[in-house]
């Protein structure tokens, strides 16, 4: 497909040479013959490049380069400039111009530019293509899940991440909102700028409002100097604000305001301070409730849920369960520097029948907790929780249901005695390889485990 390009042009016969030397060079030309009209033009249709003089009558080229900047950014815009205006053609670069060029306009120069300019858009554009593919490889961030629900999520996501609109993200504790949140940031056009996190639930809430709208000096006993607050801290990029339902009536008021006006005043000032932010909002409660109960502002409501992400507890995604074990193991066995390889079937199966209250974080800590505990090299049956046993009524009896003799025919003898090495060497493994309390664990004297143990040859790995 051909790129396209308007030409900018109040002098109607520099602006038709141009276009004819541009259509002779393969791309597709549109003419607009004044500022008003290239305005229209751009409205409609999108433009690789713009071509636009800067001294025009009415709209000049720096109105047509801001309308740009701001409704059609993938568009690169030139500036044309006479000898004259090259102080006004290094302040259109500043403001987002790619190039600027003097007139008469030498066109092998301007081929340059143009070669360079969509040169340099489809790498940018490559660049973004593989960093959102590797982002989206990766599980959106920290987000681990193939599940319908969970892809669900990441389409959102997806598509609300490149535009300014508040987001409101719900879920039970512990389903992973702030990664949601970081993920949308990453994605969106204000990566480079901070993303401030405030849980409203943990701060008190006489200190929030100096927490979030910042303080000026003196404004209340122990304000000793002026502060800024997290909404400033949060200026060109994103605030989360967490447990959003905690948040009091007063305070309510003042966040109403600064999603319709995106200004305030710090606590004990008078000036108003405008901010560029995103918000993004959380809360575990049922919000609707929160409104009809009177806690929590009808208004305010209406303002934060306009795209609302709701992610499902861990029990409704189970599927996802030994994609996020993979994920936390992977994770603790090189943070606690253990060596573990895996997780056996049996604690799998046991993990996959437990309900999951916490949710995800929950999973996460009882993984890391296997491991710092786990005696082998494979997480087993033995080193999950205590709690998580007996509430997912989970029975391990290991039998010969499963077992197929082939048509040869077993060597029961020797099936037996290897059954029997591994189950001596897992509780002396288990035990840290004390002698007495492996035997009371297979219920057997002390002295025919050392018999047994002579018998099989096994002895304790030497420490490397």
């Amino acid at each position: 497909m051909r790129e396209s390009i308007l030409v900018v042009e109040d002098n109607q016969i520099e602006a038709d040479l141009l276009a004819e030397f541009l259509q002779q060079k393969g791309f597709e030309v549109d003419v607009a013959y004044n500022g008003a009209e290239g305005i229209n033009r751009i409205g409609e249709i999108f433009y690789d490049v713009v071509i636009t003089d800067l001294a025009m009558p009415k709209i000049g080229g720096l109105e047509v380069l801001e309308y740009i900047v701001e409704h059609s950014p993938e568009t690169i815009c030139i500036i044309l400039t006479g000898q004259g205006s090259i102080k006004s053609a290094v302040e259109a670069i500043k403001k987002g111009a790619y190039e600027y060029l003097t007139k008469p306009v030498a066109f092998d120069e301007l081929s340059l530019t143009l070669e360079k300019a969509l040169d340099t858009r489809r790498l940018r554009r490559e660049n973004e293509y593989l960093r959102r593919k590797l982002w989206q490889e990766s599980g959106y961030g920290e987000i681990i899940g193939k599940s319908k629900p969970m892809r669900q999520v990441f389409s959102l996501i997806e598509k609300v991440a490149d535009t300014d609109a508040t987001v409101l993200v719900l879920g039970e504790s512990g389903t992973g909102k702030e990664l949601v949140a970081r993920a949308i940031h990453a994605a969106s056009s204000r990566r480079e700028g901070p993303f401030i996190p405030v849980n409203c639930g943990a701060i008190p809430e006489e200190l929030l409002e100096s927490e979030l709208f910042g303080h000026e000096k003196g404004s209340f006993t122990g304000a000793v100097k002026t502060r800024i607050g997290r909404f400033e801290l949060a200026h060109g990029g994103t605030i989360f604000l967490d447990e959003i339902a905690e948040m009091s009536p007063k305070l309510q008021v003042k966040l109403l305001r600064v999603l319709q006006e995106r200004s305030f005043e710090r606590v004990g000032g008078t000036r108003s301070i405008k901010v560029d932010i995103r918000v993004i909002a959380a809360t575990n409660k049922d919000l609707q409730k929160e409104v009809r109960e009177g806690r929590f502002r009808e208004d305010l409501y209406y303002r934060l849920n306009v795209i609302p992400i709701k992610l499902p507890p861990l029990r409704e995604r189970k599927e996802d369960i030994p994609l996020l074990i993979e994920h936390f193991l992977s994770r603790f066995t090189q943070r606690k520097r253990r060596k573990i390889t895996g997780l056996s079937k049996e604690a799998l199966e046991c993990l996959m029948k437990y309900h999951w209250p916490g949710n995800v974080r929950e999973l996460e800590n009882v993984i890391e907790r296997m491991v710092i505990l786990a005696n082998g090299e494979q997480l087993i049956l033995e080193d999950v929780p205590e709690y998580i046993l007996e509430q997912s009524q989970f029975n391990y009896k290991p039998g010969v249901q499963d077992f197929d003799i082939p048509d040869e025919g077993i060597h029961l003898p020797e099936l037996v005695s290897e059954f029997e090495k591994k189950l001596i060497i897992k509780a002396l493994e288990k035990t840290g390889w004390v002698k007495n309390r492996a035997a009371k664990l297979l219920h057997i004297n002390r002295t025919t485990l050392i018999e047994k143990m002579k018998k099989q040859k096994i002895t304790r790995p030497t420490a490397h």
